[in-house]
């Protein structure tokens, strides 16, 4: 069964979540942090029980379509070690691509949105799945079948890349040398989850950064930079389910029904997030665009300037 797999994995690491959960409330309060709220925590529980109901709901119609295309595949694979390093590498290049969509197409993030609107940091944070996510998840995988990978064995990769993925959310743990050249970490991922305007939209490895680096989506945590902000760039200030779960969707079909024209509907669903017809609102990019990209400079004695355009002998 192609769920099986995500079914043993959440057996053997719900004991982890656990025991790593409340290490990290205990550090929390010796250390006065504050990083665990009761009411967000609960929707965090919640929202992953949502995001499970609708992978099980789907599990069928998805076995058929990765059967399907397995079955045209250009190449059978023995399953051995080349066979699975390239699996979830390729499973978490795929994944990098739904979470590249969840953050720019408005439609995506509608869904993905659910993930961001904690305020809070922490490995509980991991669990406040996008929903709906699920509906549409599978599609971005067919492409593995097509290429030799069984399903079971793309699901197996996708469970451990989730479990990674939870762990490193956390405030913690802060720069780890060399790993992070090729992983994500928690500090990769806390810019991730910032709403400061440098960090939107970037980071959105599960297990390689090398995506981000490859693809000009990488920005490292800047200890020179403003503190991280968690969040959205407007938060929702509520812990309403209903409200996390739904508020984007019905701004969406707002926007579009009252947006003159066909081109200008279409840009509401399928344009970037923050997108507007009259400029009325801005997108990360602008935003970015808005704040100046340049890093601050630092370590300049007062009163000196930094040395810009050529300089004469």
């Amino acid at each position: 069964m192609l769920y099986g797999w995500e079914e043993i994995m959440t057996i053997v690491s719900v004991p982890l979540y656990a025991v790593v959960i409340l290490g990290e409330i205990i550090i929390s309060n010796i250390l006065h942090r504050k990083l665990y709220d009761v009411k967000d925590t609960l929707n965090n529980f919640l929202m992953t029980a949502l995001n499970t109901l609708f992978t099980v709901l789907v599990a069928g119609s998805f076995v058929v379509m990765m059967s399907t295309v397995y079955s045209v595949r250009i190449y059978t694979w023995e399953r051995g070690i080349v066979y699975w390093v390239l699996a979830m590498i390729l499973t978490d290049l795929a994944y990098w691509v739904v979470h590249w969509a969840g953050h720019m197409v408005r439609l995506f993030w509608a869904v993905h949105v659910v993930h961001h609107s904690s305020q809070k940091y922490n490995i509980s944070v991991g669990f406040r799945s996008s929903v709906f996510e699920p509906l549409y998840r599978g599609f971005f995988f067919l492409p593995l079948a097509f290429l030799g990978f069984r399903a079971e064995d793309v699901m197996l990769a996708f469970a451990i890349q989730q479990l990674y993925g939870s762990l490193v959310h956390t405030e913690l743990i802060k720069k780890i040398p060399v790993w992070e050249w090729v992983f994500v970490t928690p500090s990769h991922h806390r810019v991730h989850h910032a709403s400061n305007p440098r960090y939107l939209d970037k980071n959105m490895g599960m297990i390689f950064i090398i995506w981000d680096k490859l693809f000009g989506t990488f920005e490292p945590e800047d200890d020179h930079y403003d503190k991280v902000k968690f969040g959205l760039t407007k938060n929702l200030e509520t812990y309403n389910p209903g409200t996390v779960i739904f508020k984007e969707w019905i701004e969406m079909f707002r926007d579009v029904k009252t947006a003159p024209g066909i081109k200008n509907k279409l840009m509401y669903i399928f344009g970037p997030p923050g997108w507007s017809h009259d400029g009325s609102r801005l997108t990360s990019k602008q935003m970015r665009e808005e704040e100046g990209e340049q890093k601050p400079q630092v370590g300049l004695p007062d009163g000196l300037q930094p040395i810009t355009g050529n300089v004469e002998n």
